[in-house]
């Protein structure tokens, strides 16, 4: 039996290590907000569908409408920015509807293709928790 149990044990530990390892670097929005102001340099990325984009996005952005960045279509439209991306050496914020899995999975390929971990943020709480509306635009009418 204790065996049994070393072994449920040992398999959960397992099962949960990719999880526990899976760390992202997080800004959040009022650091972010302080960012913009002072002009620091970097690359911002949203990766809201387009009518979100017109919608709301925050001032400087780079439009991929790559969201959920699950499909090879989605990366494709990552590819169409990464030159941009990995000519600079400047932080690169990650701006998604929430901050989460659409944001994780584009820090994730961005990474893969070689932009250092360092540079790669993703914006707490992505646009729909932006509370500072005044460095957004819109196209809205």
């Amino acid at each position: 039996m204790r065996r049994l149990l070393l072994l449920i044990a040992a398999t959960i530990l397992l099962c949960a290590l990719p999880v526990l390892a899976a760390d992202y670097n997080y800004v959040a929005p009022a650091d972010f907000k302080q960012w913009l102001e002072s002009g620091k340099a970097m690359k911002i990325v949203d990766i809201q569908v387009p009518a979100e984009f017109q919608k709301q996005r925050i001032k400087g952005s780079i439009e991929t409408n790559a969201y959920p960045v699950k499909s090879a279509e989605d990366k494709q439209k990552l590819d169409k920015v990464l030159p941009q991306l990995a000519a600079s050496q400047e932080d690169i914020v990650v701006v998604c509807p929430r901050g989460g899995g659409g944001a994780k999975n584009t820090y994730d390929y961005l990474k893969g293709k070689g932009i250092s971990e360092k540079r790669l943020f993703i914006l707490t709480n992505g646009i729909q928790g932006w509370p500072y509306k005044q460095l957004t635009v819109s196209d809205a009418k």
